[in-house]
């Protein structure tokens, strides 16, 4: 976990606002007992996470399409080549929402705006080589130096759901 003490009890308060605000159907399937904390979040979400990302298209259409989600200081991190069509939407129109659902029993989903961050340097840079160059090699690493556009999303919603 990377999460300090202020980022879990933010995260907390981010999932206590969203249920706070979430509509009758979702209340009654995502029951407290279903949910999450911030820290169980932080304790499950480690390593590679993929995600069904969804970016808005210059034509106001969603488009989804999987990525790898690295849960880092609170927040999902995703990546993408500066061509790409999501990075093209995402410069235009920042607002995305994706969701980690590698089966029936766990979900987490956030809705929220990406910033992009500096993979130059710093913790976030030394997570990504950590987590892909035993999977990938140390190619992957040049691939992070020719120029990959990371973003975090900061939700403005998450939502939780467990199966115990």
């Amino acid at each position: 976990m990377h999460e300090t003490t202020e980022q879990l009890e933010a995260l907390q308060a981010l999932i206590d606002r969203s249920y706070a605000a979430a509509g009758e159907h979702t209340l009654r399937i995502h029951t407290p007992e279903r949910r999450l904390t911030a820290e169980q979040v932080c304790e499950r979400l480690h390593g590679m996470s993929l995600l069904a990302l969804a970016t808005v298209s210059s034509a106001g259409r969603p488009v989804v399409g999987p990525v790898d989600g690295i849960f880092f200081h609170g927040a999902f991190h995703f990546g993408s080549s500066p061509d790409s069509v999501r990075a093209r939407h995402i410069a235009a129109r920042p607002w995305v929402s994706a969701t980690h659902l590698p089966g029936e029993e766990l979900a987490v989903t956030v809705h929220g705006r990406a910033e992009q961050v500096d993979v130059r340097s710093g913790p976030f840079r030394r997570q990504l080589l950590e987590i892909y160059v035993p999977r990938y090699g140390e190619s992957w690493a040049d691939m992070l130096e020719s120029g990959a556009m990371y973003w975090r999303i900061d939700a403005e919603r998450m939502f939780t759901f467990s199966m115990p």
